[in-house]
């Protein structure tokens, strides 16, 4: 798939992974747009890319992802990628009860829902494009989940099932279904800012990015990049290693 002249949405563009797509898209003459949260993250990355285009969009709301895709062909009319990268990651200790119950809403809305009723959503819209695609974030944690963050593992894992099943339904449609799984990566997906070298898994973003965009290149489907490659093969010997 060709990765110059789309008009591209990333969700979840104002930092991490999105914002080094944004990033690299804009380098390759793609109109991109980005959405998210945080008005102020938004400002920062059009003071940094003054090429972007942003809106302010809470992806655990209804309501919120509604105006997004009715925004979005009005504003952008040849919008043909749909880049579904916005996640949280929240500790959930279910011996604690009801204690953490609402980060695990939190995080199936976002990192779960969102996509769902997103791909949904503009699906229409990106059939009439001849070329166009869906992209999903997934993570090296939804084949070996770990145990302090099992809502984020369990939300992630959906993920890799949803991809396989819409790339069958799409499978004669003009849009391709990509899943690209990175390991930790230097965000702050946590509510805190990973440095690259902790637990020696961490890559930074602009390497994801360059993943993200060689799988698209590629037309390679399905890709876990870094250390997240071996996660799949060696799942059960890691899940009791990883969480002991």
């Amino acid at each position: 798939m060709r990765t110059y002249g789309n008009t591209i949405l990333i969700t979840g563009g104002g930092t991490g992974i999105g914002l080094a797509l944004a990033e690299e898209l804009v380098c390759r003459n793609n109109v991109v747009i980005i959405c998210g949260r945080r008005s102020e993250r938004l400002e920062a990355a059009k003071k940094r890319l003054p090429q972007v285009h942003t809106r302010v969009c809470d992806l655990s709301q209804v309501a919120s992802r509604r105006a997004l895709a009715d925004w979005l062909p009005s504003h952008f009319k040849e919008l043909n990628i749909l880049i579904n990268n916005a996640g949280i990651q929240r500790l959930v200790d279910f011996r604690k009860g009801e204690r953490d119950i609402n980060h695990a809403y939190e995080e199936v809305a976002t990192n779960l829902v969102a996509p769902i009723h997103l791909s949904a959503l503009l699906i229409p819209v990106l059939r009439k494009r001849k070329e166009a695609a869906i992209v999903n974030i997934s993570s090296g944690l939804a084949f070996t989940p770990l145990s302090v963050v099992p809502v984020y593992c369990a939300t992630k894992a959906a993920i890799h099932s949803l991809s396989l099943t819409v790339r069958h339904q799409l499978r004669e449609t003009s849009i391709r279904v990509f899943e690209v799984a990175p390991p930790m990566v230097a965000t702050e997906l946590s509510g805190r800012r990973r440095r690259a070298e902790e637990g020696g898994f961490a890559m930074m973003p602009a390497e994801a990015a360059a993943g993200i965009i060689k799988a698209l290149e590629n037309d390679e489907y399905e890709v876990a990049l870094g250390s997240a490659a071996g996660l799949h093969s060696q799942r059960e010997a890691l899940f009791e290693a990883i969480n002991e």
